[in-house]
């Protein structure tokens, strides 16, 4: 009886029968040339432009960066300011120092990536949701602008 029992088991297990990861049905991979498959991948900062002192947007260059999209819907940002803005600390930078990670959702329609943040060295930034303005520029730069009204900055990223 044992045996009959061992065999049953691994027959149902073959087919798929006793296992969730097998039997599961497998989510659609993304269109090639969709944005989500798109963002895809580590891209590292290339500029910023932030509101100066006047309100004017200034293109700044000298800050490094990381921003991390993986398939399966997670997200990591990372940015150091200069040494001379080392004491810099608003909602998203902490002692001249970004960082967030969480999950994402791509709203191709809309071209907007929302983060939902799950970490940050602010913890003010923790539950909330970021939704971002995107586009891709002719060159295959990815160009991020938050959507809200108050914020006025934007920053282009290129993939590794």
């Amino acid at each position: 009886m044992k045996t009959l029992s061992f065999w049953m088991l691994a027959g149902a297990l073959a087919l798929g029968g006793f296992s969730p990861a097998l039997s599961a049905e497998k989510k659609p991979v993304p269109a090639v040339d969709s944005a989500k498959e798109k963002l895809i991948g580590a891209w590292h900062l290339v500029s910023m432009e932030d509101p100066g002192a006047d309100g004017k947007l200034q293109h700044v260059t000298n800050r490094q960066g990381m921003l991390i999209y993986t398939r399966d819907g997670h997200v990591s940002v990372q940015l150091m300011l200069p040494p001379a803005e080392a004491s810099v600390s608003n909602d998203y930078v902490k002692e001249g120092y970004e960082a967030s990670f969480g999950s994402y959702d791509v709203d191709e329609a809309a071209q907007t990536v929302t983060h939902h943040v799950q970490g940050s060295v602010t913890r003010g930034l923790v539950g909330k949701d970021l939704p971002r303005a995107f586009q891709f520029s002719s060159e295959g730069k990815l160009i991020i602008k938050s959507t809200r009204p108050d914020e006025h900055w934007s920053v282009t990223w290129e993939h590794y």
